[in-house]
Order: structure tokens, then sequence, then C-alpha cells
């Protein structure tokens, strides 16, 4: 009888879970998912790469040949170009614009959109935002469908999400899950921490980079750009764009061109127990000021060092990254209020914001750029002329490292490289151009060591040529 008794409170305890979940579960994703899908894409992006091929004397290693004094030119092939090609997604905001990812296109000369009755249009490059991760393309055709824009700061946490992309490259595939957190920063690659990231734990794999995220209005409320994993896979954490932030950038590059962004010309940190306890605080939160830029937005309105911001513009800044999430979505020139933690009181300031410093380049269509990165990275000149960059030594600025890549996770935008070397050589890198010689040098497979100046210390990192 005991037995029979167990037997019958786990049937209950499973079938009552069953219908739990069952209830949980939405009921309409088909219907969303048949009136959506028509307006999301596949895009496929062909650009052209370069690749330096050796003869290989019988796999005689490059060392021994240089023993021997054969000369570079007659172990090597010359430079090969051949056609690269990668697959992502995107969508149909309006009047034929498309919105993807900036990764899905960057370096393209050729991008392919693709619908789902199988209709295919060569679209064009309209703009990037390489800080946001967004670009905007065109296609010329008709009666095409569009999504609805929905509203992303509207979501909280735990309502129902929809992701429809390509992930590698099987088209229109759909998944679901939840909102697992909002406002995250992720600093990757090229990407600043300009956009508070949707975190949520649908299946994102590569292929869904650009396609769109649906609440379930079938309204679009994000953009899935990001995922984080050791495997490049899926592992449970996937993050996208918030639509709020991505309809004001596009709508910037459709109208002008580029993108703008508020300024304060401060570095910050957090605030911890002890720093709260010490700056007369009752708990700690905020963004805790260590520096300000001479002449800058901060500077203009008085901030000190060891202010702590708890509001701007009415919004609460718990974290020091939720800072540049408010002041970067706002324009220059705008007025705005914040709330400062001084000497253990609160006050305001007023402040006019300045304008992002940015490299226009960044901001040239990706159709029409051009790169050859063997080992991942894009370098550029130190600027003498910026202050921050007056007294650096000499070398190069790491100006973007692609996703995927030997540098992935090795090396970071804004590193200064001053030194390679590979097997005893060494190679000083005080410009663009020895750079480049620098790495003519090695072919792909070697090993070589940077030395790498981050924030005023020296580090040390492998790279595999590619």
């Amino acid at each position: 009888m005991k037995n029979l008794n167990i037997s019958t409170f786990i049937i209950v305890l499973v079938s009552t879970f069953m219908l739990n979940l069952e209830a949980a579960l939405p009921d309409n994703i088909s219907e969303l998912v048949e009136e959506s899908a028509p307006a999301v894409v596949n895009i496929t992006s062909k650009k052209e790469v370069t690749q330096r091929q050796s003869y290989g004397f019988g796999g005689i290693p490059d060392e021994m040949l240089e023993r021997f004094g054969i000369p570079r030119q007659f172990r090597e092939m010359p430079q090969e170009k051949r056609e690269a090609t990668s697959y992502g997604s995107g969508f149909i905001l309006k009047d034929n614009y498309i919105l993807t990812n900036y990764h899905v296109v960057e370096d393209s000369n050729e991008v392919v959109v693709s619908l789902s009755d199988r209709r295919e249009f060569i679209a064009e490059v309209v703009g990037v935002d390489p800080l946001s991760d967004l670009a905007v393309l065109k296609v010329e055709g008709d009666n095409l469908p569009q999504v609805t824009a929905g509203n992303s700061d509207e979501l909280k946490v735990g309502d129902w999400v929809i992701a429809i992309g390509s992930p590698f490259s099987f088209d229109f595939s759909v998944t679901a899950g939840i909102v697992s957190a909002k406002g995250r920063s992720i600093q990757n690659n090229n990407i600043g921490n300009y956009v508070p990231f949707l975190q949520t734990d649908v299946a994102i794999n590569p292929g869904n980079s650009g396609g769109p995220l649906f609440d379930l209005d079938g309204k679009v409320v994000g953009i899935n750009s990001q995922i984080y994993s050791r495997s490049g896979g899926y592992q449970g954490l996937a993050f996208a764009i918030p639509i709020n932030v991505a309809i004001d950038v596009a709508k910037q590059i459709i109208d002008k061109g580029e993108v703008s962004r508020g300024y304060l010309g401060v570095r910050m940190s957090e605030v911890d127990s002890d720093l709260a306890e010490a700056l007369g605080m009752n708990k700690p939160y905020g963004a805790l000021i260590n520096d300000i830029e001479e002449g800058e937005s901060a500077d203009n309105a008085g901030l000190e060092p060891g202010d702590v911001i708890v509001e701007f513009n009415n919004k609460e800044i718990k974290f020091s990254s939720d800072l540049p999430h408010v002041v970067g979505q706002m324009q220059p020139g705008t007025k705005a209020y914040a709330k400062i933690i001084r000497d253990a009181k609160e006050i305001k300031l007023k402040f006019v914001l300045g304008e992002l410093p940015v490299n226009k380049d960044s901001f040239v269509p990706a159709k029409s750029q051009t790169s050859s990165d063997p080992i991942g990275i894009k370098v550029a000149e130190i600027d003498r002329d910026n202050p921050s960059m007056a007294n650096l030594p000499d070398g190069v600025i790491v100006s973007r490292v692609n996703s995927g890549s030997a540098a992935s996770g090795k090396i970071q935008r804004g590193d200064l490289i001053t030194l390679i070397q590979h097997k005893g050589k060494k190679y000083q890198i005080i410009d663009v151009d020895s750079y480049e010689d620098a790495l003519e040098n090695f072919t792909s497979g070697n090993k070589i060591v940077l030395h790498i100046n981050r924030s005023g210390g020296t580090i040390i990192r492998s790279i595999t040529v590619n």
C-alpha cells in the first residue's frame, strides 16, 4: 500500500508539472511566425580576401631554408585572392530598408538578400555603425513585407520572445525563450559600451546575427547580435540590441549618413561598499568619476573627480556602465540634469552634452571597405594631436578585432602594439607601414608574439597567423 501511495503521488506531481508547463507556454507562436516570417531575410555577404601560399620545399622549415640563403621570393607564391562568403539574417523595417548587424556585412563587396518567397535582391549598404554593430541596407523591389516595431523599453525580465533567422544557413528557423536580463554591457571587438543589450535564453547560433527578436504581439523588440560561448555555438546566453536603440541609429544613418552620440568626457568606475561608506552614501551605486577631460561637457558643468552620478536625465544610474547607455542615446547639444553625490550631499548639475569623438572612417559603407587581416585585427596610426595619445610610445593602435579570429579574446580595441617577435627575431613597430612590413615575414600557421601596451602596462600575447 505504501508503494502504491508513492507511485500515485509521483504521477500526480508529474501531471501537475506538465499541466503548469503547458499553461506557461505561449500558444500563439505559430500564428506569430506565419505573419512575421515573410519580412525576415537571409543575407549572403561576399568579400575578397588575400592569402599567401608557400611552395613548401617538401615540408622543409622556413628557418632551415633561410640558413641556406634561399630568398623568400623563391619560397613563396605571390598573394592570391579568393572570395569568402558569410551568412546572416535581417528584416525589412520600412520603405525597402533592411536592418542587420554590421559584422554580417563588414568588408563586403556584394550583399545578396533572400526572402522566404525565394525572391533575391542585390542590396545597397546605406551606412553602418560599428559602435552599435548595426548596418542599414536597401533593396529595390515591390510589395515587400515589413515588420512592426515594438517598444523595447516596455519589455520585462521573464517576457517571452521569439527569434527568426538562419542559423548555420538553415533558413528561417524559429526559436523561443525569455528575456533573462536588460541593460547588459558588452565590450566585444569593435563594439563600444553604448548599447544596453537584452540578454535572452533564445537559442542563437552563427547565421542568426542580424535577425529579429519578436515579442508575443508579433512586434520586433530587438536585433540578435551576440552570443556568449566557449565553443562557438549556443550555450544559453544570447544578446540582442534593443529595437529602440536600433531605430534611432538607423534613422540617423538614413537621414545624415552617420551616427552622433552625446559625450560627457569622463572616466569612471564602480562604487563598492567601502567607497560608499567613505563617501557617506547609504548604499553602493552610481558612477564614480575618476577623471574629467578639460573643456568637455562634464568639465563645463562643474563635475569633479570623486563625484558620484546617481541619476542622469531622470534615469537612475545603478552601475557605471549605465551612464554611457543613457548619454550615448542622447544627441550632442542636448541639455540634461544629473543628481550627484558630493561630500555626502546630493546636488544637481546641468549639462550640455558634447559629441562622442569617433573615427569618421568607421562610417564608410561596408561594401567599399577593404581588409587584409592575417591575424584578425585592423590597426591605425597614433594621433599625436589627441591629448590622450600624445605621450604614448611608438606603435600602432588596434582599431578593430574581428569576431572569431585568432586575435579575438586576446587583443582588445585600443591596444597599442609596439613589438612583434618570431623565433628570436624582433620587429619594432613604430607605424602602420612597419607593422605591415613585419607581417610580410610570416606565413600561415606561424605563431608570433605581440608586445602590447594596455592602460599603461605591458602584456604579451601569442597569435597564430592565418
